[in-house]
């Protein structure tokens, strides 16, 4: 098992560093750190823009390959990934932002998958009874909602909620309050903050593995190995959870481990709407100011976590199947 790993955790680092650098390639062709100068009023010398981008590792007109190399050294020696046109740090963007994301959608991963599995499950059981077919007519309407409709709406009725209240229950904006000291207050400022968009996150995502789970669950309520447990005097919910859900989840488990990337590069609608600086409101950002290096650093943060997702895929399965043996 340990050599498995290693060679899957060496065959992904091979990857992600080809993918890292690539997009660096890419980056540097398509977007033009040097036009951020252009709109300058009154307009800057040349010998200045120039004097600029140089110091950033960002001046076109010195050679491409001498610009990655500069990057890539600095990454590896210094672990520095770069500044932005602007002279700011990639690194310490990326660092604030990174931790935002993890606050925002690790809760909101772990709470749809239990849901949509959990949903998944219990319908199942349920076939074409009055909570099954209720339960499918919410997930399929769920599941066609755009993220702005969601989370306009969770908006509109968290005010509604403040008002009637008298006080502020829920945040609808930011990831934090000012001026917030000790842990107890600052842990309960940072829950107020999370509720709206985790809930927003949670109602997006947990349509789709119900409707999976239920389909997959259907599939094997009826297979040998199942009705062989009801023999032995197991009820049909029990036999299910034990035996049928052991294969029926696998499909699952593998789509939210290669959903780790995207659920963290791809939520920019969520934090758009809430005021969320996390990495994918930053990826938005980079690309509209020509910031070579902060999208290449997301990029890369990206692939990382396809690897880890791509691991943790291949784990679930070897735990949950044990026809699957590696060496």
């Amino acid at each position: 098992m340990i050599g498995y790993l290693c060679r899957r955790l060496a065959a992904w680092a091979a990857l992600v560093f080809v993918a890292t650098n690539l997009t660096y390639f890419l980056a540097t062709w398509f977007l033009d750190p040097r036009s951020n100068y252009a709109l300058r009023r009154p307009p800057l010398p040349e010998s200045v823009v120039d004097a600029s981008l140089e110091t950033y590792n960002l001046n076109d007109k010195t050679p491409l390959l001498e610009r990655w190399w500069n990057w890539l050294t600095g990454i590896v020696l210094h672990w520095d990934w770069g500044s932005t046109p602007v002279g700011e740090s990639v690194n310490s963007e990326i660092g604030f932002r990174l931790v935002s994301s993890v606050h925002l959608l690790a809760a909101a991963t772990v709470l749809s998958t239990i849901v949509g599995i959990a949903l998944g499950v219990y319908t199942a059981l349920r076939q074409y009874k009055v909570s099954d077919r209720v339960w499918q007519f919410i997930s399929i309407a769920t599941i066609n909602l755009p993220v702005p409709v969601v989370g306009l709406g969770i908006v509109l009725a968290a005010i509604s909620l403040n008002q009637t209240v008298g006080h502020t229950v829920v945040y609808v904006s930011g990831a934090s309050s000012i001026g917030i000291e000790g842990f107890v207050p600052t842990l309960f400022d940072r829950v107020q903050h999370l509720i709206l968009p985790t809930i927003t996150l949670v109602i997006v995502q947990y349509a789709g593995l119900h409707l999976l789970q239920r389909s997959l669950v259907l599939d094997t309520v009826n297979a040998d190995y199942v009705r062989t447990a009801r023999a032995k005097g197991l009820t049909r919910g029990v036999a299910v959870r034990r035996h049928a859900l052991r294969t029926a989840i696998i499909p699952v488990a593998v789509g939210v481990a290669f959903a780790i990337p995207a659920v963290f590069t791809g939520a920019v609608l969520t934090e758009t709407i809430f005021g969320w600086e996390g990495m994918g409101r930053y990826f938005v950002t980079s690309i509209n100011t020509n910031d070579v290096h902060g999208v290449v650093a997301v990029a890369a943060f990206g692939a990382l976590a396809t690897a880890v997702g791509a691991i943790l895929a291949d784990l679930a399965v070897v735990y949950l199947d044990p026809r699957v043996r590696v060496n």
